[in-house]
């Protein structure tokens, strides 16, 4: 259900991965197969298996989660630098020609490769004499020329596809760097297919921690590209699609590559690890594609649908590229901000519950599934309470401290500021509709989940065209988030009363008694987080990472302290349960 252009498999790793956030889930494929449904998946949720190589799952997700973590901090380190080296205007085009391959990739592998050819190599390795050797390798031999084959038809066909993404009163020498970045980038198609395929193979034999850690590879090279490029060009003078050189587009849409074939290959050596040979093995009659096409339905209308949204988002934004005005880097920035929240907190509340709700909703205990998801969603709101406050308040202060430099103004990271302003409200939504979902998931109701993206979609669009409409062009980016809050807020209320016919009675007024409290207790801390920053150098817009500094560290203590307290004395149930536990730990 995102509106971001990049979808991670870290939430906010700076690497443009199919996130919405997805990784793989193990489901149950006869019940999938059964009631028509098929997994649409979960972020970063290992799939079941019992060749863990005598690891615990303790210590298999404490590598995940400390490698999730490093990738989060470099991802965001190439983003910031990215920003800074090739300023906003290239940075837009940088930023469409990046959408694409992902974009693509998603309609033709992303999701089906969790939804449907995930448990489908688990069946297989628990099922085949070989442990699914050979039929692993007839499916990587398949993928590699399929993969290889829409490859080259989409760099063929890169001038066309650009045409088609770029509006009709887009700035031409964007719209040509575009092309040109593309042609270059493109490729990524190809090894972005095959390092999921990889990942899927070492998921299913129980190795998680090469899959985890290999996009740190990817953004180490793009890093480094950076570093060659001021360098040899400097980080001063505006580069613009006009003057960039045909040398300096080899140079970062090269690396961008280069990024992405490390990484694949960053993943061969923990194939050995696990005991998988691969040897070409062409027999695609033995796959039963027909069964795969037919689990992978409801999977492409769920990526369709978004993806229909995200080329509409760009097409809305190119509009904008060539005025300085915020465009898709800054739309796609500030949308890493919000899926770092999403993914540190709600990710993490969502993981946690899911294998209880399942367990439950195997059992028929819906009152427990109930139980659960009201559990979560008070938590959820608790957690993400004073972040969504800091970055309402301290929105131009953060975008200035993590992105100002180099070609990157002050008025850009201000400008992003005012957009990270707006996608504050989004980011409670935004979790609270994949909590939903979960819990959906835990129902093996994952059809419904595609049915229902359908309307959410609808009013993502319609939102778009209307602000598109509206908006001054300085406004449009914070208008698209502000759609995207609208949709998810949509898609939250469209799922609980879905839910409630379900699974019965969901128990909502003790939901909205906690949301209430937490509203009152984060619009405290606000006031006077607003009141502190009034009194600092520069009020809310700082001229460099200095002031910004000045502004964030006061600012920020402010108002977590005083959420803390207020949620205390309102009787938060979240808060006064971690507050509790600090004072007995400080007791003994």
């Amino acid at each position: 259900m995102s509106g971001g252009l990049y979808r991670s498999n870290h939430a906010a790793d700076g690497y443009p991965r199919p996130e919405q956030g997805v990784t793989v889930v193990s489901v149950d494929e006869q019940s999938a197969t059964a009631s028509g449904d098929q997994a649409l998946p979960p972020e970063n949720v290992p799939p079941a298996s019992d060749d863990s190589g005598g690891k615990s799952t303790a210590g298999q997700s404490a590598i995940m989660a400390i490698g999730s973590m490093v990738s989060r901090v470099i991802g965001f380190v190439r983003t910031a630098l990215l920003t800074m080296t090739l300023g906003g205007l290239v940075g837009n085009a940088y930023t469409n020609a990046q959408f694409l391959p992902n974009q693509i990739y998603e309609l033709l592998l992303g999701g089906i490769l969790s939804s449907v050819l995930i448990p489908l190599l688990v069946r297989r390795r628990k099922e085949d004499p070989d442990g699914g050797q050979a039929f692993t390798q007839r499916l990587l031999t398949f993928a590699v020329v399929s993969l290889g084959i829409a490859t080259v038809l989409v760099v063929v066909a890169a001038p066309l596809i650009t045409a088609i993404q770029s509006s009709d009163d887009a700035d031409p020498d964007s719209t040509r760097l575009v092309t040109q970045l593309a042609y270059l980038i493109l490729p990524i198609i190809f090894f972005t297919g095959l390092s999921g395929l990889i990942g899927a193979v070492l998921n299913v034999r129980g190795h998680f921690a090469a899959p985890t850690w290999a996009p740190i590879l990817n953004n180490l090279v793009v890093i480094a590209t950076c570093g060659v490029f001021i360098l040899a060009y400097g980080s001063s003078g505006e580069l613009t699609p006009k003057n960039i050189t045909a040398t300096q587009i080899a140079l970062i849409g090269g690396g961008t590559l280069l990024g992405m074939v490390v990484q694949a290959l960053g993943l061969l050596p923990a194939l050995r690890k696990v005991g998988f040979q691969f040897r070409w093995n062409w027999a695609p009659r033995s796959l039963g594609l027909r069964e795969i096409g037919q689990l992978a339905g409801w999977m492409l209308c769920y990526a369709g649908a978004n993806q229909l949204a995200v080329f509409l988002v760009v097409r809305v934004l190119t509009k904008t590229a060539g005025d300085n005005n915020p465009s898709t880097l800054v739309y796609n920035n500030v949308f890493l901000l919000i899926m770092m929240a999403h993914g540190i907190i709600g990710v993490s509340v969502m993981t946690a519950l899911l294998p209880k709700m399942s367990a439950a909703a195997a059992e028929g205990r819906y009152d427990e599934v109930s139980a659960d998801l009201n559990r979560g969603i008070k938590l959820t709101s608790a957690a993400l309470a004073p972040i969504v406050v800091i970055y309402a308040v301290l929105g131009a202060p953060i975008a200035v401290f993590l992105f100002q430099g180099a070609r990157f103004t002050n008025a850009n990271a201000l400008a992003t500021g005012t957009v990270l302003t707006v996608a504050a409200f989004a980011v409670l939504p935004l979790s609270l509709s994949y909590l939903c979902t979960y819990a959906f998931y835990s129902l093996q109701g994952n059809k419904t989940v595609a049915l229902i993206n359908l309307p959410v979609v609808a009013v993502r669009i319609g939102a778009y065209l209307v602000l598109a409409e509206v908006l001054k062009p300085a406004l449009l980016a914070a208008g698209m988030t502000a759609a995207n809050g609208i949709s998810y807020l949509v898609s939250a209320l469209i799922s609980l009363a879905v839910l409630r016919r379900r699974i019965g009675r969901l128990n909502l007024g003790t939901v909205v008694s906690a949301l209430i409290r937490v509203a009152i207790a984060a619009g405290i801390a606000a006031a006077l987080g607003l009141l502190v920053l009034h009194f600092l150098p520069g009020s809310g817009a700082p001229d460099g990472r200095v002031q910004a500094l000045i502004q964030l560290i006061p600012t920020g203590a402010v108002i977590l302290i005083t959420y803390l307290a207020a949620a205390y004395l309102l009787r938060v149930r979240e808060i006064t349960q971690v507050v509790g536990m600090v004072r007995r730990k400080i007791g003994r």
